[in-house]
């Protein structure tokens, strides 16, 4: 395995996973409503979408590009309507069920995965992320055979997926600490910021 192309990929994942955006206010959301673990399958479907875009940036799938800009307008708009749902659900949830204990079934589990993969997915423009951090970063030796490549990409998932265990459980720690009032104002909050990245990518989405 290639250390240096291995460590410039986790680099890439916690690059493209820290900023704050409509994912990382949802995990922050789920982790305190649902306990950590809820927050890091949420992250962990991040992960893999991440892990998606690195693998069409670092293999060169330009048929998945082309595919991906071509439709960029509608899959903003498709995403930014799911955000605006996803918003609303978290403002209008009763406190009941934010008092509730942390949901820890499987379905539901896997539920958050999945939606939050299909929640990044709908933002394709994050290629251009990674194709540009990647070329800061030197990572052209990644070209040179299917092994490096997927060296590179493994380090963006690991980078990516460190992140979000690392922000779940602190968020979890920190859960114990706050009561019901303040958990129930920090969601609607979350859901509120939710709800504008929503109108903000369908409104640019129907634009472009």
């Amino acid at each position: 395995m290639n250390i240096e192309l291995f460590i410039k990929g986790f680099i890439v994942g916690v690059a493209i996973a820290a900023p704050v955006g409509p994912i990382g206010l949802l995990c922050i959301q789920r982790a305190l409503t649902g306990g950590w673990i809820s927050g890091l399958a949420s992250g962990l479907g991040a992960a893999l979408a991440d892990t998606f875009y690195g693998c069409v940036a670092a293999f060169g799938l330009s048929l998945v590009q082309d595919f991906l800009f071509g439709h960029r307008s509608t899959i903003a708009v498709i995403g930014g309507l799911f955000l605006c749902l996803l918003g609303l659900r978290i403002i209008l949830t009763k406190p009941a069920t934010l008092a509730a204990g942390p949901r820890k079934s499987a379905a539901g589990l896997v539920g958050d995965l999945v939606g939050t993969f299909m929640l990044t997915l709908a933002n394709p423009m994050t290629i251009l992320s990674f194709i540009a951090i990647f070329a800061a970063l030197n990572t052209s030796a990644a070209s040179d055979s299917y092994a490096a490549a997927a060296t590179l990409v493994l380090g963006v998932f690991v980078g990516s997926a460190a992140w979000w265990l690392c922000l779940s459980f602190g968020i979890g720690v920190i859960r114990h600490k706050m009561d019901q009032p303040v958990l129930r104002w920090i969601a609607r909050g979350s859901g509120a910021l939710i709800l504008v990245f929503g109108v903000s990518a369908a409104w640019h989405g129907m634009m472009s």
